[in-house]
């Protein structure tokens, strides 16, 4: 198989005891680009992950790299044959080998000096040649997960498949590690899935979104796209929180900018305080989060909104506010949904 291939997922299933856990599945994976597949807990992600890397047989569609078929219900190309690096959570590494060896321990095809080098590169590349000598025991989990992304990039893979990889993490490090290990995996120009149930970490990391829930795959486009443009609630939920409110409740200036429906539901941007705003509402709690202010609005006596403010200024419950609509944040939203009027 030759480098720099996309990988295409094709209606792909996978049943356990007869139900479907990946259903009927099309992803593509682009030389280059970092696509995250988000959803929540049993959604069937980390299966589809394992489809791809050859771990285990697919029971309908098929995959291919490039044009060479590795996946079908009757053909199985096994994963030692794919040259796909894996990333876990778990890192992985060999306790009684050095962060160098590591590195270089699935090298075997070179020369030694010229796996070290092949290693220390990569070390190098991952911010931690000063470490080259250390043995696991003695790094920390960023710096774990740092060589084990390492060790899988040194052996030249034709794509790299990571579930998870830094939700162990300490959360002040995350970041950092995350920005450094992408781009490290994105500059190897091959193509890159990330597992996550972190809207947040994917719409920083991923240039591709893929929602999946349910064995499902929603949605899959740019983070932009599909946090302004959910085909459906279950994609705008999965991108970040949203509060249920009904059409009636809503300031008739507001629901004259807004297409006909039931209800909506709103991001928090979707409400902005504004000193020329044609609606003041009451402030029911707020509270600074770092550079963010949270703010809880009195809407009727069942329903509150939820806005988000940047500033010196704090309101005080009870406090009056005007504000605005930013109805780009806001979703049309059917009758059977509105029961739910929880941020989720």
């Amino acid at each position: 198989m030759s480098d720099l291939l996309p990988i295409h997922a094709r209606g792909v299933t996978r049943r356990y005891d007869g139900r479907a856990v990946v259903d009927q599945a099309t992803l593509t994976l682009q030389p280059g680009k970092i696509t995250a597949l988000l959803g929540q807990s049993g959604a069937g992600k980390s299966t589809l992950l394992r489809l791809f890397a050859g771990l285990e047989p697919i029971d309908a569609g098929e995959i291919r790299h490039g044009d060479t078929t590795v996946s079908t219900m009757s053909k199985h190309v096994p994963a030692e044959e794919r040259r796909i690096g894996l990333i876990f959570q778990d890192f992985a590494l060999f306790p009684h080998l050095n962060a160098i060896d590591n590195v270089g321990f699935g090298l075997s095809d070179q020369s030694k000096s010229k796996r070290r080098e092949t290693a220390r590169h990569w070390l190098d590349r991952l911010g931690l040649s000063h470490r080259a000598k250390a043995y696991p025991h003695e790094l920390s989990g960023g710096e774990q997960q740092r060589v084990s992304i390492a060790r899988a990039l040194a052996a030249k893979p034709v794509a790299i498949l990571m579930d998870e990889p830094f939700s162990g993490l300490d959360v002040t490090l995350k970041s950092a590690v995350r920005s450094l290990a992408l781009a490290a995996v994105a500059e190897a120009g091959i193509p890159a899935l990330l597992v996550s149930h972190d809207a947040s970490e994917a719409m920083r990391a991923a240039d591709r979104i893929a929602v999946m829930k349910d064995g499902v795959i929603l949605q899959e486009d740019t983070p932009e796209a599909l946090y302004l443009s959910p085909v459906n609630m279950a994609v705008a939920r999965a991108l970040g929180s949203l509060r249920s409110v009904r059409r009636g409740a809503l300031p008739e200036s507001w629901r004259a900018q807004l297409p006909e429906a039931d209800g909506y539901c709103l991001r928090p941007e979707a409400v902005r305080l504004d000193g020329t705003g044609d609606t003041a509402l009451e402030v029911i709690k707020a509270q600074r989060t770092s550079s963010l202010i949270e703010i809880e609005l009195k809407l009727t006596e069942t329903e509150s909104l939820h806005a988000l403010a940047i500033g010196p200024f704090c309101p005080a419950p009870g406090d009056t506010v005007r504000v605005s609509l930013s109805p780009e944040f806001a979703f049309a939203q059917r009758q059977t949904d509105l029961s739910d009027n929880s941020v989720s």
